[in-house]
This record gives structure tokens, C-alpha cells and sequence, in this order.
């Protein structure tokens, strides 16, 4: 399936861009501005966000409702596979531009973008990389258009941070494997049709017997826990994976036998991309809300936008706002050219979910009273933010991973 959101911006930029690989339109460190075809992606995601999402963000995180209708249409539209080789239905994007409709799309609604972050990232992106070709016809192409979405069952209920202390077992039966225990905090659970998740197939081997399986949504031996009642993001369901000696055939492990550690990693680095941007989207947001308000609000005789002390806070907010946007891109562009983005998507993250945290608590501040009651977006941006200091490795992880890749620089 082309994607129809890229057909939209290739046919309203052909006139001027040369017919050349969509992978190098860009390059690390020569880039005064966005290539015109990511601009008008940009212009696309935005107006599909303001039209289809914002005047039901509200509605949707009261009622816990998941966005179907709207999930449909980004499906459509190619959002939800991105990355994806058009030849298995997906819109045949870069990361850059993934980066870029993941913000737009999370300024909007932060609980879409948790939905869309885990389906092209958690799910999709592993199978891309580690799966064989007739997993990416099974598995990638019916979760490319909307009708069906993925999960991703790292977490455990014991091991938290601690990704290689996986309790959650597999052993061979015959044909099958037999998986048995608990994964936590799994985004999209109710709502998806498969989940990659990961067990432990040698138990000597610690980290190294990990393996990563695929697992189709329902299947006997696997329940859903509860609906975990969250303070953010509360249109997207969270909830435990539960295998009570779940039956899987042997053609369903992704990779070879103990590389889950490895597949589980490696998807984190690439998804610490898309966190990053659902946290400039909702830090956009914020100050959106922000700089209305300050407009309108009056005060000793003028808005109180004229007031240096709200100038002082909007300057810190877009300082840390367009920062930590340039980190993103940064780490989206090293690994659209083939580079070692480790330390740079890591930075992202932090940066990106701090500067989100951090704008939303201004924006609270400067809209008073009126930032801590629902009748005002204010307070959903502060709530929403919070988890992004949190899942897919949290500041402190990112900051330990930080430190590890800068000693290594240095050691040579």
C-alpha cells in the first residue's frame, strides 16, 4: 500500500525535488532546514492533528476511550508503518519523518501518539530488522492500515530497568513453546491483535537466553489484566500480559533462540526516537496553550504576555523546546545514514521528556487557577508528560546510557 500521506507531499514537491532516494535527502550536518518533502509531511500531520484529534483529546482521556475512528484514519494515511517497505504495505519513510509526524501527531493527542509510537517502533521495527520474509508478510502487513495494531511485552511486574532479568519463560514442547509468567505495563494491550514478547528459553545463560516470540491476540493460555487507571495518557490501555502455559508454534520466535536480549535493545535505542518526539508534541502543545492564554489574559491594564516574568518562562520554554527538537532529528538522521545513534537518541529522550515535564509545569504556572482545571489542556499536557520520563528506559537509564557511550569515546 503507498502511503497516501506521502503521495500528498511527493506530488506538491516534485517540482523541485530531484527524483533521488528519500533516505538521502538529508545528511547528518548539512541541513539549514527541513528537506521541502518532510516540510509539507510536516504541514499534512499537523492539519490531520488540528481537524482530527485535538477537539477530541479531551473526551478521550476523561472516558479512557481509545481514539478507533482516528487510528483508522492515520492507518490510512500511512502513520502507523512508516518505516515500512511499501512492498509489505507500509508508507516507505524515513526515521526524520516518523520523528516529525510523531510530534505533530502527539501535539494533538499525546495518548495517538503512544499508539502510533508503539506500533511503528515496538512492534513494527523489530520485525523489520530480525524477522524472516514470510513473519513480515503475516506479521508487518496486516498492522500497516489501521485495522489492527501491535504490542510490545518487555516489562515485568519484578525486573522493571533491569531487562535482562526476564522471569517469563519458554521451553520446547514438541512443536510449540510453552510461555508462562507476566509482562507489565504493556501500551495498546487491549486493543492489539499481536505482541512481540520476550522469555527466557536458558536460564544458565542469563541475559544471553533470552528469546523474543510473537503472539497472536487472543490466544488460549494468555488473559489481559486489568485496565491500568492512569494519571496520563489515558486514551492508549496499559495493561499485564498473562501466560498460564500459552501454546505458541515453534515458527513464532523472532530471531534465533537467545537473541532477545539483542532485538529488545537494539528496538528501545530506535523507540527512545519516537518517545522523544511524543514529548515535543506534548511540550508544543503546552506552550501553545501557554502563549494564548498570556495573549488574552489581561492584567494591570495589558496582556499579561508584556509582563516580563511570563516573557522569562515562554523564553525558557522555547529554548528547551527547539533544543531538545534539534537532538531528535539529530539521532532520527544518524540512523537514516547507517550511524551509531545510541547516545544521540538517548540524549533526545532525556532532553526532550525533561523540556516536556518542565513546559508543562510553566504553562500550568502561567495560566493560574484556570492551568489546574479540565475546562483548560494545560493540565492533560502536565499529566501526559510525565510518562515520558518513565517508559522506554527512564531519565536515569538514559542518563547511565549516556555516560557508558561518552567513556567509550573517550577510552577509543
Amino acid at each position: 500500500m503507498a502511503s497516501v500521506l506521502w503521495r500528498v507531499a511527493a506530488a506538491a514537491a516534485a517540482a523541485t525535488v530531484k527524483p533521488i532516494c528519500l533516505r538521502r535527502l538529508h545528511t547528518v550536518y548539512q541541513m539549514a532546514e527541513l528537506p521541502e518533502t518532510h516540510q509539507l509531511l510536516r504541514d499534512t500531520c499537523r492539519g490531520f492533528a488540528e481537524k482530527e484529534l485535538a477537539p477530541v483529546a479531551a473526551q478521550h482521556d476523561r472516558e479512557h476511550k481509545f481514539p478507533a475512528e482516528q487510528v483508522k484514519k492515520m492507518g490510512e494515511l500511512g502513520l502507523l508503518a512508516m518505516a515500512v517497505p511499501e512492498k509489505y504495505g507500509g508508507a516507505g519513510l524515513d526515521y526524520l519523518a516518523y520523528a516529525i509526524a510523531m510530534e505533530e501527531i502527539s501535539r494533538g493527542c499525546a495518548s495517538t501518539g503512544a499508539i502510533m509510537s508503539v506500533n511503528n517502533s515496538l512492534y513494527l521495527g523489530p520485525l523489520l530488522k530480525f524477522g524472516s520474509e514470510e513473519q513480515k508478510h503475516k506479521w508487518v502487513t496486516p498492522f500497516t492500515d489501521g485495522t489492527k495494531i501491535g504490542c510490545f511485552g518487555l516489562s515485568e511486574p519484578g525486573n522493571g530497568s533491569d531487562a535482562g532479568a526476564a522471569s517469563t519463560t519458554a521451553r520446547l514442547d514438541g512443536g510449540s513453546w510453552i510461555v508462562n509468567g507476566t509482562k507489565a505495563w504493556i501500551t495498546n494491550s487491549w486493543d492489539a491483535s499481536a505482541a512481540i514478547i520476550f522469555a527466557t528459553t536458558d536460564k544458565a545463560l542469563k541475559h544471553k537466553g533470552i528469546s523474543a516470540f510473537l503472539v497472536p491476540l487472543p490466544t488460549p493460555g494468555l488473559s489481559l489484566g486489568k485496565k491500568e487507571d492512569k494519571l496520563g495518557i489515558r486514551a492508549s490501555s496499559t495493561a499485564n500480559l498473562i501466560f498460564e502455559d500459552c501454546r505458541l508454534p515453534r515458527e513464532n520466535l523472532l530471531g534465533e533462540p537467545g537473541l532477545g536480549f539483542k532485538i529488545a535493545m537494539q528496538t528501545l535505542d530506535a523507540g527512545r526516537i519516537g518517545i522523544a518526539s511524543q514529548a515535543l508534541g506534548i511540550a508544543h502543545a503546552a506552550l501553545d496553550c501557554a502563549v494564548d492564554y498570556a495573549e488574552k489574559r489581561m492584567a494591570f491594564g495589558s496582556p499579561i504576555s508584556k509582563l516580563q516574568a511570563i516573557q522569562f518562562k515562554l523564553a525558557d520554554m522555547g529554548l528547551a523546546l527547539e533544543s531538545a527538537r534539534l537532538l531528535t532529528w539529530r539521532a532520527a538522521m544518524l540512523k537514516d545514514n547507517g550511524k551509531s545513534y545510541i547516545k544521540e537518541a538517548a540524549m533526545a529522550k532525556l532532553a526532550a521528556s525533561e523540556a516536556a515535564t518542565s513546559i508543562a509545569h510553566k504553562a500550568m504556572q502561567i495560566l493560574g487557577g484556570m492551568g489546574y482545571v479540565t475546562d483548560m489542556a494545560a493540565e492533560r499536557h502536565y499529566r501526559d508528560a510525565r510518562i515520558t520520563e518513565i517508559y522506554e528506559g527512564t531519565s536515569e537509564i538514559q542518563r547511565l546510557v549516556i555516560a557508558n557511550q561518552l567513556l567509550k569515546a573517550y577510552q577509543g
